[in-house]
């Protein structure tokens, strides 16, 4: 990759683009990533490229849901993977969560390599690979999870997710907390807490906010979880990108 310097324009777009570019050459990220991480591209930068505020708060309640969750599981994607292994294990550690692998295209070759690559970023323990269990409702192979990991979860955070797996936890009475850049798709919409925002961003927020609230006692948590409006921060978001200054 050839050196981007750090006052380019568009530098951390195209430090991104790279990373998922190199997560295909790895084994780890499908082709049909690169798609995946272009429309996302799109909308954030009709969301200015920054973390609104609707979408601090909604990490700083995502945090809390995690520190509250009896089985916290942060779940992976090839995307995930090559965009954040390290913030992934960094907020996993913090929380006290599993990390579970689980991908649509699906190959064994495909799920150790992307198990590899979180332990190579630190990850001592990686869910996934065992699929014991089924999500009810799904045909295809996103449906398959561990037993131990998101099926027996009580909070699940599926960042970059599909919206159909995203309504089948859902159904499953599994809180959910979706990083997803489109307020409008399906995961976003299904989500306890939308997190509308980029992950290369979001993940340390949501970690940092994780921090900031370990201490803090059970009641203020429950009171930070009680006190958030899902459709107020929908709204916010949707509002930035139609009404947003893209100079």
């Amino acid at each position: 990759m050839a050196e981007i310097p750090a006052d380019h324009p568009r530098h951390d777009s195209l430090v991104t683009r790279h990373r998922i570019e190199a997560g295909v050459e790895k084994g780890i990220t499908s082709k049909q990533g690169l798609v995946a991480q272009g429309r996302g591209e799109a909308f954030d930068y009709l969301l200015g490229e920054e973390t609104i505020p609707s979408a601090d708060n909604a990490e700083r309640v995502a945090a809390a849901y995690l520190l509250l969750a009896e089985h916290p599981v942060l779940s992976v994607n090839g995307n995930v993977a090559a965009l954040v292994p390290g913030e992934v294990v960094a907020l996993a550690e913090v929380v006290g969560a599993d990390v579970e692998v689980n991908l649509f295209n699906r190959t064994a070759e495909r799920m150790e390599a992307i198990a590899e690559h979180l332990r190579e970023h630190g990850a001592q323990d990686v869910k996934g690979l065992e699929a014991d269990a089924r999500i009810p409702g799904l045909e295809h192979e996103r449906a398959k999870v561990d037993r131990d990991g998101i099926y027996d979860a009580d909070v699940v955070l599926v960042p970059l997710e599909d919206g159909d797996r995203a309504e089948a936890l859902a159904k499953m009475g599994k809180t959910e907390l979706v990083i997803d850049l489109n307020p409008m798709s399906r995961s976003a919409q299904s989500a306890a807490v939308p997190v509308v925002d980029n992950i290369i961003r979001a993940l340390p927020s949501i970690t940092e906010h994780a921090r900031d609230l370990r201490d803090a006692s059970r009641k203020e948590l429950e009171e930070i979880v009680a006190g958030f409006d899902r459709e107020a921060a929908l709204e916010a978001a949707e509002k930035r990108i139609r009404e947003g200054d893209l100079d």
